[in-house]
């Protein structure tokens, strides 16, 4: 796909965001990425792409598995940051004043990707409010097309534009409504990684670093997923890779056990050292609900249908 700065909408000049460079790969975890890739496939000249939401707590790799599902498509990738802050004009069109005095309009990165053909992602969906939700309706269903009244022109999406949206699973979201979630479709579960796909995704960001401290940080972590606790691979990279720092500025003595705890610490916070007594707590707090079983209640505790045996 050629690279265009600009292009003229209605007679309005529309300067463009730059593709995202993206070039890691997305390693384990292969249902998540065979149904985002079957979400943008048509069947026929006239079907549409669903525009999937990906959905999983914080620091899994919502955006990655959605960057390496466009580069497996061949196809250039376009971020849009979502904020409590973002306006519709900044997930749209947004005017600048140029050098020469005059009103530039400057193309959002969704935008840039409907103009061009290219895949969007709309990071982290669910801070955006309603009213900028709303700018996006008709870009979500058949029509796919936005209209922004700054510009004063309305933009259709080229036939190979494709668009997915992460969502995170905390508290520190908007609740969307539900005309636009009945557009994001359906929900894709990127879930905590096994033992294997962890460390693999380890290694490959990590090539240098030494097993002891990959195989530290990996029990850690796989005893956080265990226990329903909110520390996510990204949590575990910063973690190798400070502790790596702080061993090295020992005049590497010490033991990976001793710097892996130390950078822990200051980067999750003294609770992090008893996972068990931490997941006690948030239970206590409501923030991890028990598995109630409830299966039992209206199926033998043997039958395939009793969903706890699934």
């Amino acid at each position: 796909m050629a690279n265009t700065e600009k292009v003229t909408i209605e007679g309005v000049e529309i300067f463009l965001s730059k593709p995202v460079q993206f070039r890691q790969d997305w390693i384990g975890q292969n249902e998540p990425m065979e149904q985002l890739l079957a979400c943008w496939m048509t069947l026929s000249e006239d079907d549409k792409p669903l525009t999937p939401r990906i959905v999983g707590a914080p620091g899994l790799g919502k955006t990655t598995l959605a960057m390496a599902a466009a580069r497996r498509r061949s196809q250039e990738v376009f971020v849009s940051q979502c904020t409590a802050d973002t306006r519709p004009e900044d997930i749209l069109i947004t005017p600048v004043l140029a050098e020469n005095g005059h009103i530039k309009y400057q193309a959002s990165p969704l935008v840039s990707a409907m103009i061009l053909g290219g895949i969007a992602v709309l990071d982290e969906g669910n801070r955006m409010s309603e009213k900028s939700w709303a700018s996006l309706a008709p870009l979500l269903d058949d029509r796919r097309m936005v209209e922004s009244i700054v510009a004063g022109v309305t933009i259709t999406a080229d036939k190979e534009f494709r668009c997915v949206t992460t969502m995170n699973e905390d508290n520190s979201t908007f609740e969307i409504p539900d005309y636009i979630m009945s557009r994001l479709q359906p929900a894709i579960e990127l879930p905590f990684p096994n033992a294997d796909e962890e460390l693999s995704i380890l290694k490959y960001n990590l090539p240098t670093a030494p097993q002891a401290l990959l195989e530290i940080c990996l029990g850690f972590l796989q005893k956080a997923h265990e226990l329903d606790l909110p520390y996510s691979i990204r949590d575990g990279l910063n973690a190798i890779r400070y502790g790596q720092r702080l061993r090295k500025s020992k005049g590497d003595s010490g033991t990976w056990d001793e710097y892996f705890t130390k950078a822990i610490v200051q980067i999750l916070g003294t609770e992090a050292l008893n996972l068990e007594e931490f997941a006690s707590k948030r239970q206590r707090q409501g923030l991890i609900l028990p598995n109630m079983q409830l299966g039992d209640f209206f199926f033998d505790e043997d039958s395939p249908l009793n969903p706890d045996n699934r």
